[in-house]
């Protein structure tokens, strides 16, 4: 995957003078591979600080490059330009793009030591060599995904765009199904460890991470897309979703479109009591996105203008709205809110960091790595544990 150097932008808040606007809270998305008028007029709306990619708006490598760059030069301070590109079957780049394997299979791997080591382990039968051989099965998963989450970030930061929706938090009940293989795992101990190097490699490329959906959709097993997922289960029992939030250092983290009753009547993303256990209990302060604010989830606060004045006002930072033109135009001409500096500059702080040439990243020998340990993990993924 060869790219264009000037495509490749760094952190651009740290280029961005303090004069200029605060940045507006919405994210919105886009029909096809290039932009249209009305796209660009709404691009440049005040409201709107952010663009969401999704697979429609892909052809080629170059073509993503050519549309960030426009996306990028339409207004100061830039667009924020993100995408849902986690691996899996939610991979928004393909052709062109290394093929990502779910995040199940890293869990998978996180489970299995080395072959040489198992059998050797086997023949020894002692408790020392099987302590060994599972931490080595362990260090294994955590580079493969550093080393993955490196290429993920790499191949999206030489196109130009910004941020990933990445990784997904929630732990593997088997129930969820549009959760399913995109967990790293059931356990939360692995969860933590996994994405925490997953979050590492896509650092080190020079990506900020986002996790999701919190406290955590893995329990509920409605799909929030098209149904309003509850989750019955009381603040204790759900701490062990919580504990990956607790372990990890985030920069962002997008709330789940479930409604927690015990905690309270409204989903998360709309929940002042779930904010402040976010920033006064974890103790975090990065950005928090809304889930789509189209989703039949969201539904519950009402039409597009009152779910985005409960999202910003429970403490969203931004919003995305999805698929949904016509609530775009809705929100641009009725919603009308009191944007605030120190959210702005949360969401500035996602910007890429690095300012390595897309061919240097393409080069790492964490790309190489990467790339065959998503090849390895895809053409002969680890076996489910049996026992």
């Amino acid at each position: 995957m060869a790219m264009n150097p000037a495509v490749f932008s760094p952190n651009a808040a740290a280029c961005t003078p303090a004069h200029t606007p605060l940045r507006g809270p919405l994210m919105i998305d886009i029909a096809g591979t290039a932009l249209t008028a009305l796209e660009r007029e709404r691009l440049a709306h005040p409201l709107v600080g952010g663009l969401i990619l999704f697979a429609r708006n892909y052809e080629s490598p170059e073509q993503l490059a050519a549309l960030c760059a426009e996306v990028h030069a339409l207004r100061t301070p830039p667009l924020l330009i993100a995408i849902d590109h986690e691996g899996g079957r939610v991979q928004r780049c393909r052709e062109g793009f290394t093929r990502l394997p779910p995040m199940r299979a890293l869990g998978r791997l996180w489970e299995c030591a080395p072959e040489g080591e198992a059998g050797r382990v086997g023949k020894a039968g002692k408790s020392g060599k099987a302590d060994e051989a599972d931490k080595a099965g362990k260090a294994a998963a955590c580079r493969a995904a550093f080393d993955i989450g490196f290429v993920l970030a790499a191949e999206l930061l030489a196109c130009g765009v910004d941020f990933s929706f990445t990784p997904v938090l929630d732990l593997d009940w088997g129930r969820s199904r549009v959760v399913g293989d995109r967990a790293f795992h059931g356990n939360p101990a692995a969860v933590a460890e996994l994405a925490g190097a997953l979050i590492a490699g896509l650092r080190h490329a020079g990506m900020a991470a986002c996790g999701k959906h919190f406290p955590g959709h893995g329990w509920a097993e409605a799909d929030s897309h098209v149904a309003v997922p509850v989750d019955t289960r009381t603040l204790a029992e759900l701490q062990t979703d919580i504990e990956p939030y607790r372990r990890l250092r985030l920069d962002a983290v997008m709330p789940a479109h479930v409604i927690y009753p015990e905690v309270d009547a409204r989903p998360a993303g709309f929940s002042k009591h779930w904010h402040r256990y976010l920033r006064h209990v974890l103790k975090f302060n990065g950005a928090v996105f809304s889930d789509d604010l189209s989703m039949q989830g969201a539904g519950v606060a009402g039409d597009i203008v009152a779910r985005a004045q409960a999202a910003w006002s429970a403490g969203c930072d931004m919003l995305p709205v999805c698929n949904a033109p016509d609530a775009v135009g809705d929100l641009l001409a009725r919603w009308h809110p009191r944007l605030v500096k120190r959210r702005t500059r949360r969401i500035d702080k996602l910007f890429p960091a690095s300012k390595v040439t897309p061919e240097a990243l393409l080069d790492s020998p964490h790309y190489r790595a990467g790339v065959s340990a998503a090849r390895q993990l895809l053409a002969s993924p680890p076996p489910p544990r049996t026992a």
